[in-house]
Order: C-alpha cells, then sequence, then structure tokens
C-alpha cells in the first residue's frame, strides 16, 4: 500500500506517496511519540523490514499522518499498530522540524509534532514484529550514554531530538 502523506511542494501542502517525499526530500508531516513510565522512555528497535534506518533505535513510535489526518489520531494509531499500546492520552510537547540523511537515498525534511504520554506499569506491550524487533526502557541518562557510546545504533531523529530538543520533550 502506498500512503499518501502532507508534502510541501512550491509551498502547497499536497498528498504525497511517503517514498517519493523521502527520496525527493521534500518537507513533509510526521508524528513522534515517547511512552515514559517512572523517570523511563520507552524505546524502540525499528524491524529489519523497514525500509529505511532498519535495526536501528528510535522513540516509542514515529510516522506520517494520512493525508487529512489528525496529529492526535495519527499518534494513537501508530501506537497501536507498532506497539500494541491503547489506552494512553498523548499531550501535544511542540513541533519541530529537522533534516536528515537516512541512508539509501532518502532524506528526511519532517515538520514534526511531537507528543508525550505517560504509561502504567499495567500498560500491554505487544510489539507488531514487522514493525519493531526489540524495545527498552531507559532512564533518560542512561539513554543518552548509549547514544554517545553507539551513535551509529540510533536513528538520526532521535539524535536530535536528544541533542536539540530534550528539555522541551521531557520537561
Amino acid at each position: 500500500m502506498h500512503t499518501k502523506i502532507p508534502a510541501w511542494i512550491n509551498g502547497t501542502l499536497v498528498p504525497v506517496d511517503k517514498l517519493e517525499a523521502h527520496l525527493r526530500g521534500l518537507r513533509h508531516k510526521a508524528v513522534s511519540v515517547f511512552v515514559l513510565l517512572q523517570g523511563q522512555v520507552l524505546i524502540q528497535r525499528r524491524a529489519m523490514g523497514k525500509y529505511h534506518t532498519p535495526g536501528l533505535w528510535a522513540n516509542t513510535c514515529c510516522t506520517h499522518p494520512h493525508w487529512e489526518e489528525d496529529p492526535l489520531i495519527c499518534a494513537q494509531r501508530r501506537l497501536e499498530q507498532e506497539l500494541g499500546i491503547t489506552g494512553l492520552s498523548p499531550q501535544f510537547r511542540e513541533q519541530v522540524e529537522y533534516r536528515a540523511d537516512v541512508g539509501g537515498g532518502m532524506i528526511e525534511h519532517e515538520v514534526v509534532d511531537i507528543f508525550v504520554a505517560e504509561a502504567t506499569a499495567e500498560m500491554p506491550l505487544v510489539p507488531n514484529p514487522e514493525e519493531v524487533m526489540e524495545t527498552a526502557w531507559l532512564d533518560l541518562t542512561a539513554l543518552r550514554a548509549e547514544v554517545d557510546k553507539r551513535p551509529q545504533d540510533f536513528t538520526p531523529w532521535l539524535k536530535i531530538y536528544l541533542n536539540d530538543h530534550a528539555k522541551r520533550i521531557f520537561g
């Protein structure tokens, strides 16, 4: 299935195929979610079948809204599709823009609505193996230490969020 996502072409927001947006480096909308529990953040290792950055660690989930999809609805949809997480109330934290080379001739030029959600200890976590190969809970200090030790194991956008936006994301 080729999903149409909102991207800007010549200053106008239009529906564009997701792969085309990345191959052309078009500025486009995205959503990122951070799920927190008692001072720890849930991160995921992307499945090997992902078309870019397979096997790299990222924030809880990240995606692109479908054309005309509300960002909050998108965040909730992808939490369920990627990790089997339902019943959380993601809160909008901020909007950021970044441009990053994600390999394979692809560029992410994203305008990202960032959401944060508080989990409960009883929250079910059922990763979809087509999306996620592994999950981990780390406090921010441990996550930063892992990124510093093995930066090649983490997605460009997670490094950008930690380096440039952590205070606004994690408060």
